[in-house]
């Protein structure tokens, strides 16, 4: 992945300068490699002279392409065809700075080449005031041909051979001693492109990333607040049918009882507030929420309230939503426990079927009321919601009667604590 690519929404997105030091230093190694391929095929010796000359016009390339970069990222912000435009213009005059490098740095190797050349073949190289190169070749005395020099020798000298003299590189003048730089120049034009149009390349696959990172920021943001706001149904609704209990307490003198109620509601309390209201819990810490509030309960039910947890150890550092078992064990309360005047117990348990996490909320009362039909309430639609903001469809939730009484189940992704 891209480091510091971006920061803030709204930003430039910048290519790390690692990623960018590297693909200027790769392009210029491979043509550099290419090139001494292509001498070695050709007949070229690898002379260590040739190699440094070689070497230094790859490096002044290297340092006229991190120039174009340097502008080039000024745009990097600006839509693609002026980017490309941009990139366009640029590239030409440091191709032709680096063919003028490239001439200058070979200019004597290049005489060099062709002096040992005329050695291995028997001939001499020179340049006359006019900058022609010119080739001298012995002449054969028998050759039939008018000759440049004297008949009977060189200046007179009758010891020394007669010379033929022909042209082999005419000097350059006019518009055609910029042909061999321009010739040159669209080569290193080429490159420079090359390398342009991977820079873009990496930094639209940069771009993408960041924008994928920001509408990622935006949905888990959004997936909080929808998450933050259904966690704030809950407490309200407890806290309502807490202090009605309270009130009725008081009401009818039983004092004793309600300083254990507002104990106990002091417990609940501080343990839910503990930790952020978006983040999830450990399943024990849950299921010690859930006690705190049957504590609760227990003091207005005294004689009809009965609870269980069952949770096996392997599954207690497993993470859910704080206080979604909250309305699903109100609801058992409500339902289960309230319309009847005989003893009822409520079981919260944990259980793990194929890799997933089990959840039941159960109570052996008359379960659903008369006249009602089995589905949805508010508590049970929020959970549902809940858990939907958070998992998807991952996770689901299914509630409705069984031959002993309500059964309430939540199915989850099995999440342990990292």
């Amino acid at each position: 992945m891209f480091a510091n690519e971006t920061s803030h929404a709204g930003e430039a997105v910048r290519l790390p300068l690692r990623y960018v030091l590297g693909s200027i230093v790769g392009l210029w190694f491979c043509y550099f490699l290419l090139i001494t391929a292509r001498g070695s095929l050709v007949g070229m010796e690898l002379e260590s002279d040739l190699l440094l000359r070689r070497t230094l016009v790859c490096a002044v390339g290297a340092a006229v392409t991190f120039v174009i970069w340097l502008i080039l990222r000024l745009f990097d912000a600006s839509k693609t065809w002026l980017k490309i435009v941009v990139a366009l213009i640029i590239s030409l005059p440091g191709a032709v700075m680096i063919a003028q490098f490239n001439q200058f740095i070979f200019a004597e190797f290049q005489e060099r080449m062709y002096q040992k050349f005329a050695e291995e073949r028997g001939v001499s190289l020179r340049r006359d005031e006019a900058g022609n190169l010119l080739v001298e070749i012995p002449q054969p005395r028998d050759w039939q041909v008018t000759r440049d020099t004297d008949s009977e020798g060189v200046n007179g000298d009758p010891d020394q051979e007669p010379m033929y003299t022909f042209t082999l590189e005419e000097a350059k003048e006019g518009l055609g001693r910029w042909l061999p730089i321009v010739d040159a120049a669209l080569s290193r034009y080429y490159l420079l492109l090359t390398w342009a149009a991977l820079y873009l390349a990496m930094l639209a696959g940069a771009q993408a990333r960041a924008a994928e990172r920001r509408g990622e920021r935006f949905r888990s943001a959004a997936k909080a607040a929808e998450l933050q706001s259904l966690r704030y149904q809950v407490n309200p609704h407890f806290l309502f049918n807490t202090l009605n209990s309270l009130s009725s307490l008081v009401l009818t003198g039983k004092s004793d009882r309600a300083e254990e109620m507002i104990q106990a509601m002091s417990r609940f309390y501080r343990h839910s507030l503990a930790d952020d209201i978006t983040a999830d819990v450990l399943l024990t810490d849950e299921f010690e929420l859930q006690k705190h509030y049957l504590e609760i309960e227990e003091l207005r039910f005294p004689e009809r309230l009965r609870t269980e947890f069952i949770l096996p150890r392997p599954l207690e550092s497993c993470r859910i939503p704080g206080m979604i078992l909250q309305p699903l064990v109100e609801n058992a309360v409500k339902y289960g426990v309230a319309p009847v005047n005989r003893p009822v117990t409520i079981t919260v348990s944990a259980d793990e079927e194929f890799d997933r996490l089990v959840i039941r909320v159960a109570d052996d009362g008359p379960g659903v009321p008369k006249g009602t039909k089995p589905g949805f309430g508010i508590g049970l639609a929020n959970v549902k919601d809940r858990i939907e903001a958070r998992f998807g469809r991952d996770a689901t939730i299914t509630a409705g009667p069984v031959a002993d009484g309500y059964v309430t189940e939540l199915r989850l992704p099995l999440e342990r604590k990292g």
